[in-house]
């Protein structure tokens, strides 16, 4: 999508305004900015052809997980919109919370939102359908040592696809980085899919199932 439309929820206005510049810079199109949940759902409202939502986790009028909630409730309504949360803090539980979620989700740090490239690159993954964690938060997860027996049984290689596939990145994505041909990725994901034991289902639904064993690994 080359213009995705974007509502921002969050109460601190220096990082929404940051998050709104560097989005309306990128091209997408920002409707709106809310500063908390009953925001949030007027504007929704008003904008049925919303396709994401930047939600800060800690809002108004406890900051706690307001954020998180607000993702939960509008899955079950059956609402499918993109919704990618921005969190201060690396946290494996949230991150599990909001994949499980389930739909088009992304879990991003928001010092992350310092590089408009990976604030935008998250955006249109999880607009497309995809799911994204933050790399910090893979990264610390892979360094676990709770890490599933399940895991265990993955080669260095197939490690390196699954944190990639963690943080949002396609087939094609993952064999520029790692200097592959997207046939070999493939292989590399269909077996480690396997080693976790995911049964055949749609792709989509078979990686996001992957990356919530490597997510709930480290808690």
């Amino acid at each position: 999508m080359t213009h995705p439309k974007v509502l921002i929820v969050d109460d601190a206005v220096l990082v929404s305004e940051g998050v709104r510049q560097l989005l309306m810079t990128a091209g997408c199109d920002v409707v709106g900015i809310a500063r908390d949940v009953d925001a949030m759902h007027h504007l929704l409202a008003e904008h049925p052809d919303l396709d994401i939502l930047v939600l800060d986790i800690r809002m108004p009028p406890d900051h706690t997980d307001e954020g998180i909630r607000a993702l939960e409730d509008l899955r079950s309504a059956g609402n499918p919109i993109g919704v990618l949360l921005l969190s201060m803090y690396v946290s494996p539980t949230l991150a599990v919370r909001a994949l499980s979620a389930g739909g088009a989700t992304g879990y991003l740090l928001k010092e992350r939102i310092t590089n408009g490239e990976a604030l935008v690159a998250a955006v249109r993954t999880v607009v497309a359908g995809g799911t994204v964690v933050d790399p910090e938060v893979v990264a610390l997860l892979l360094g676990s040592t709770g890490r599933s027996q399940l895991l265990d049984t993955l080669t260095i290689r197939e490690h390196e696809v699954l944190q990639l596939m963690a943080e949002g990145r396609s087939n094609l994505g993952i064999a520029t980085v790692l200097h592959l041909s997207v046939k070999t990725v493939e292989t590399h994901v269909e077996h480690l899919l396997d080693k976790l034991r995911i049964a055949p289902s749609p792709e989509e639904h078979r990686r996001v199932l992957a990356v919530l064993e490597l997510l709930r690994a480290g808690n």
